[in-house]
């Protein structure tokens, strides 16, 4: 484990006042090169990004449990390091095809649904080559709204 990190996470646990056995479920940077998670780190901290999207085959893939309302989440910048924590408030899971502006517009990154369509299909064709998965219109996709509630 990163002690930075763990650092971060015992902060954030002291200065909350939550559980100390309490865990975060993940640790992360958004997107998927260092100039994505730079724009997509900085649309968070600006409160702009309140949304985030994943793929149910990357979780499956990965061994990392679905996202539940509650959980929190370390998010680092592109080397790693803690930026903030994030807490999971709602989350659907549905069909790509099934997405709507209305829901991904909280993501704060496009200003349409084809943009939005377009990035995602991209990301997905990516990450799908690296973990074993092929992007379908068809694909589960679960939506995460959240809040950042640390930051130092």
């Amino acid at each position: 484990m990163n002690s930075e990190i763990e650092k971060y996470w015992t902060e954030f646990v002291k200065s909350s006042g939550i559980d100390e056995k309490s865990r975060y479920a993940d640790c992360f940077y958004f997107g998927s090169h260092e100039s994505s998670a730079k724009h997509l780190l900085d649309l968070v901290l600006k409160g702009i990004k309140t949304a985030t999207c994943s793929s149910v085959d990357s979780f499956i893939l990965t061994g990392i449990k679905l996202p539940e309302i509650g959980d929190y989440c370390v998010i680092t910048d592109w080397s790693g390091e803690p930026k903030c924590i994030i807490q999971t408030v709602n989350k659907i899971e549905l069909k790509f095809k099934e997405m709507t502006f209305d829901i991904c517009k909280r993501e704060g990154e496009d200003e349409n649904l084809e943009s939005w369509q377009n990035n995602h299909i991209s990301f997905f064709n990516a990450e799908g080559s690296q973990l074993g998965y092929s992007f379908s219109w068809d694909m589960n996709i679960i939506f995460e709204d959240f809040e950042v509630v640390y930051m130092k």
